[in-house]
């Protein structure tokens, strides 16, 4: 059974100017989409995204801090905009894109707020009855 995650990417796309959200597997399926992307291009993206992940992670000694530092986001700039990419839990991060004028302090807050919502859907508790009668 997969989950319907829209709910999450349909908050991001709350925020002025961003455009286009995914949810991509850390290795590089796409889990869902925002409904102004075709599948097509969102699994092209996500496939992208999972690379940029990677990569992004493989340069953090680049800041020199000592340390290799934990990677906690990625930001592309192009002319016409920006694509924020972010952890959203174990093997999943989720992507946006939006319009060069979007403010990205909300953007990058709205993307942490959904992340945190999607860890606790995603999370079950341990069941305490299993169904036997022990």
């Amino acid at each position: 059974m997969n989950p319907d995650l829209s709910w999450v990417l349909n908050d991001v796309l709350q925020v002025r100017g961003a455009r286009h959200a995914i949810l991509v597997s850390a290795d590089g399926l796409l889990l869902e989409h925002s409904s102004a992307i075709g599948r097509d291009d969102a699994e092209t993206v996500a496939a992208a995204m999972s690379s940029m992940q990677s990569l992004s992670r493989a340069v953090a000694p680049f800041i020199g801090s000592g340390t290799t530092g934990r990677w906690r986001q990625t930001l592309l700039e192009y002319e016409d905009g920006w694509i924020f990419l972010i952890a959203a839990g174990s093997g999943a991060y989720l992507a946006a894109a939006a319009s060069a004028d979007v403010d990205m302090e909300s953007m990058s807050f709205r993307m942490q707020q959904q992340v945190g919502a999607l860890g606790k859907a995603m999370t079950s508790p341990p069941r305490q009855n299993a169904g036997s009668d022990i």
